[in-house]
């Protein structure tokens, strides 16, 4: 027994350090070295001591249990090991947002708390609610994330990715574990998006156990409740989880009620070590009202005014999948996905500027009738990726190859007249619709990359991806005679991409890469929007290539990671005028031009211990971006204007946020600033902005967050959060079209607190 004693006596010691092993932001490697020694010296000699052959005669004694206990500042950023899964990401920029680190408001769903820590990520605020996450990086377009291929465990989500590429489901953070996302030079092995991959990793099953629950439930201004509860356990083979997440709240502007539920069930078969089965569903559905768009001074009068009442968008969504995962030997891996997305998207709207009212005709007693458009989803993917190791010239390679098939099926019914009512009614008071089409498409790509290690240090990856198919339209416009429509879109691209790595040391490393990437021509694109306007029956995909060069790692107390980068956006889709044979003025949609945008993002990150009680970590997360027009011209009025050299809408020359995170024994507390400069919101570069605010400059902006968390016990936590301190009013987005040309306010001051309990 007194083996036994020294041992206690050795881990007591190694408590004293305070660190887990192996962080390289809170302790140095011969602090690591010592926790190392010591600890694997008790535990020999606890199996050597317990392990001996006792006798009859041996006499025992229980012992009380001995806690290791130890401070660490939470790391809630890090990055994709190089190989992971069936993928390779080894000389790409990478980042992974720890969820179960992150002290934000969760439930508000507030992009820039999310993503602070992600360099140029662009926020779109827009309706408040938390339902939807519309972001960007590197210039492009937030609008639902669509320039992103977005998943949700690598379960491709896009509604459409050919028709109508936005992402309508929703997962709540409060069901997410980790988010990852790599940048657009990572595109061959998932597909053709400018922004890169999304991916929305779930939580996972609780295998301790055969049943363990854990509850998420925020109270909050403007009538915010949420709740989110979840089961999850492993009996024999089957680990399970299921969740489900309930929210509502009145709104911060007038008339912008929400109600939001999701719903998800995963099981695992793990039918051997090496073979795993999973079945998974998810579901998200919200019915939101849209308060309407402000003109400017409207705005400035009140930002928390709505100019409409009657004004409905409802996403519903399913998206079911089955995958395999076979480990076929120590050096080759399969996976096999088959998923879909099933849904649709509606919308009742009187759909008007801002400064047309929405008012009872004194003629009628009533109001006008709205506007109804619905989409229905039916989009199937399957996808089969193989991870094969080898030897060559004395060093381990590995090849990540695959094969993914779409097929496509998008009904578009819009400009359909509803009633004269105020509540959500897809009604339609005459039967026809002023567009009912169907968009199908079949697409295959073939992709491989191949990771070449040339030295201890210096690797680089070649890949390659090749698209084919094809999309059909049929239907009818109430406008457009339907021969004139371009009935058949191409895509035929072979794309290539190489990257690069040289590690310094096993923390630090240089990186690389140029990838093509291709944004499809989608249907909003194809359809003419009136009877004055004609579509190209030539429209020719959007197309180019991302390119970086990085710099990132850690050394004691610091994090970082910087970068240079390049996008060439070639084939933007647009308006130009024109005069058809008989000197009528027309409205062409083309493409119109290019566009480039260059920059530079950093993150940097550091990261003090005062003792075993206090943490405290300091970082920003900083971008410049330069997005300019080339060889363009857009229609104004009857006239076509060359915008070469314009900025592009949306894009501010500078994003930053700059955070600290303190703890102190079990209280955490965050505060962060982030600061947006101007932008513009139309290619022109509109400073003055017009009557209905549909374009003009959209103000800088400030903001400050702060969260504080409490763990009470290891069972409770609790946490407020405070957004928006200073109760700035801005806004991010004029929109000219979908969801109302004008001004959407931003959420002013909030507040919510919220009670997790894991049992």
């Amino acid at each position: 027994m007194n083996i036994c004693g020294k041992n206690r006596q050795l881990l007591v010691a190694a408590n004293r350090y305070g660190q887990p092993f192996g962080d390289p932001a809170t302790s140095n490697k011969q602090d690591n070295m010592k926790q190392l020694l010591l600890i694997s010296t008790a535990t020999l000699i606890t199996v050597t001591a317990f392990g001996q052959t006792t006798t009859d005669t041996t006499k025992t004694h229980e012992l009380s249990p001995v806690t290791v206990q130890g401070s660490h500042i939470p790391q809630d950023i890090q990055r994709l090991e190089p190989i992971q899964g069936t993928y390779i990401y080894s000389g790409k920029k990478s980042e992974v947002i720890d969820m179960t680190q992150k002290n934000v408001a969760m439930t508000e769903k507030y992009g820039r708390q999310i993503f602070a820590k992600i360099p140029g990520v662009f926020v779109y605020d827009m309706d408040g609610t938390g339902n939807q996450v519309n972001i960007s990086t590197r210039g492009l377009d937030p609008h639902r994330g669509w320039e992103f291929n977005i998943r949700k465990d690598g379960i491709l989500t896009n509604s459409d990715m050919y028709g109508y590429p936005a992402s309508h489901y929703n997962i709540p953070m409060e069901a997410v574990e980790r988010i990852e996302l790599v940048r657009g030079t990572g595109s061959l092995q998932y597909g053709g998006q400018f922004g890169g991959m999304l991916n929305y990793i779930s939580k996972q099953p609780d295998s301790t156990q055969k049943i363990s629950f854990e509850s998420i439930n925020t109270i909050g201004s403007y009538g915010l409740l949420s709740t989110y509860n979840s089961l999850s356990g492993k009996v024999g083979k089957i680990r399970y989880s299921a969740w489900m997440n309930k929210k509502a709240l009145t709104g911060y502007r007038a008339n912008s009620e929400s109600q939001f539920n999701a719903e998800g069930i995963s099981i695992y078969y793990d039918a051997t070590k090496n073979l795993q089965f999973k079945f998974d569903w998810t579901h998200s559905n919200y019915l939101t009202s849209l308060a309407g768009a402000l003109d400017d001074s409207l705005f400035r009068l009140n930002p928390r005014m709505a100019t409409r009442s009657r004004n409905y968008y409802n996403p519903n969504i399913h998206v079911p999948s089955i995958k395999m995962d076979w480990k076929i030997s120590a050096s080759t891996q399969l996976s096999l996905t088959t998923s879909a997305v099933l849904g649709t998207r509606n919308s009742v709207m009187f759909d008007k500027p801002a400064t047309v009212n929405d008012t009872i005709n004194p003629a009628t007693l009533q109001y006008s009738n709205r506007q109804v458009d619905i989409d229905n989803y039916n989009s199937y993917t399957t996808e089969l990726r193989v991870l094969h190791s080898y030897k060559f010239l004395k060093r381990k390679n590995s090849i990540s190859a695959g094969i993914q098939y779409m097929n496509n099926d998008m009904r578009r019914r819009q400009q359909g007249v509803g009633t004269t009512g105020s509540d959500f009614d897809l009604t339609l008071v005459t039967p026809a619709w002023g567009r009912d089409l169907n968009f199908r498409t079949n697409n295959i790509a073939i992709f491989a990359e191949n990771l070449w290690v040339l030295s201890d240090k210096f690797s680089i990856n070649t890949g390659a991806r090749i698209e084919i198919g094809k999309s059909d339209l049929t239907g009818t416009t109430a406008y457009y005679l339907d021969s004139e429509l371009p009935n058949q879109i191409k895509h035929s691209f072979p794309l290539f991409g190489v990257n690069a790595q040289y590690n310094i040391n096993q923390r630090i490393n240089l990186y690389a890469g140029w990838s093509q990437a291709y944004r499809p021509v989608i249907l909003k694109d194809i359809v003419p929007q009136s009877v004055f306007e004609i579509t190209d029956n030539n429209l020719k995909d959007a197309f180019g290539y991302n390119a970086e060069l990085g710099f990132r790692g850690n050394w004691k107390f610091l994090k970082w990671d910087a970068t240079a980068f390049y996008v060439q956006y070639n084939n933007r889709l647009g308006t130009v005028a024109q005069t058809d044979t008989a000197g009528n003025l027309t409205i062409f949609r083309t493409n119109i031009g290019n566009s480039n945008t260059k920059g530079l993002e950093l993150f940097l990150q550091s990261d003090f211990t005062f003792g075993n009680k206090v943490l405290l970590s300091l970082f920003t997360s900083t971008s410049l971006m330069d997005a300019r027009y080339q060889d363009a011209s857009i229609r104004s009025v009857n006239e076509n204007v060359n915008v070469s050299g314009n900025k592009v809408e949306s894009v501010p020359a500078l994003i930053t946020r700059i955070g600290a995170n303190l703890q102190y024994k079990k209280i955490r507390i965050s505060i962060l600033y982030s600061y947006t400069t101007e932008s513009f919101a139309d290619a022109f570069n509109t400073t003055i902005p017009p009557a209905s605010g549909a374009t003009g400059l959209v103000p800088s902006y400030q903001l400050l967050d702060l969260n504080v968390a409490f763990k009470i016990t290891n069972e409770v936590n609790l946490q407020f959060n405070l957004n928006n301190v200073l109760n700035e009013s801005y806004f991010t987005k004029r929109p000219q079209f979908y969801p109302g040309p004008g001004i959407w306010p931003s959420d002013g001051r909030t507040f919510s607190a919220t009670v997790l309990v894991k049992i």
